[in-house]
């Protein structure tokens, strides 16, 4: 999928989003991009219905379970649905997949495990004028189990994080994975 496609798509769009994924990896360490399967793009659950109006003539559907799909025209999506793919009607493939997050007034709040947040304020990175998930946020969600691309990314983007943002992913990890093999490298 092409990052560019995703990112003219979310063009005035007035809410936060960020390039989640392997793209945020590959923009976070410079490296030059790699095939991607897919284009994440996460942003806020409770600005889902400014994203709905937003791709209003888009083919959206949410991912209700695990293969299954459904249209979304909107309607508010609770968790543990988390994953809306958009594409343009008309279009066989998938522009992007959007991953609905959680927030309070100022915080980010990790699906898979609430104790573990974050300030909103530092939930991003710019990196080519592109607004881009921070590495230690992309790293938790890929430490759940991580595959080669995973381990990969581990290995790309450990010796470039700034030693509050290994902190704060060590502290996460010991939270939401404590036997996390990640854990000894990051100490």
């Amino acid at each position: 999928m092409e990052l560019t496609a995703a990112v003219e798509a979310l063009a005035g769009y007035g809410r936060p989003w960020w390039i989640a994924g392997g793209w945020a990896i590959d923009l976070f360490t410079g490296a030059g991009p790699r095939h991607h399967d897919d284009v994440d793009v996460m942003v806020l659950r409770r600005d889902q219905r400014d994203l709905a109006a937003h791709l209003d003539g888009w083919d959206v559907q949410a991912v209700v379970r695990p293969g299954e799909l459904q249209p979304w025209r909107g309607e508010w999506l609770e968790h543990p649905v988390h994953e809306v793919r958009a594409r343009r009607s008309g279009d066989d493939a998938w522009t992007f997949e959007l991953l609905l997050d959680e927030a309070d007034a100022d915080r980010w709040v990790f699906r898979r495990d609430r104790r573990v947040t974050c300030p909103l304020a530092r939930l991003g990175v710019e990196r080519e004028g592109l607004p881009v998930l921070a590495p230690e946020i992309v790293l938790l969600f890929k430490a759940k189990s991580p595959g080669p691309k995973d381990e990969a990314d581990f290995e790309a983007a450990l010796p470039l994080l700034r030693p509050a943002a290994r902190a704060w992913l060590a502290r996460a990890l010991g939270v939401s994975h404590p036997e996390h093999p990640w854990l000894q490298r990051l100490a």
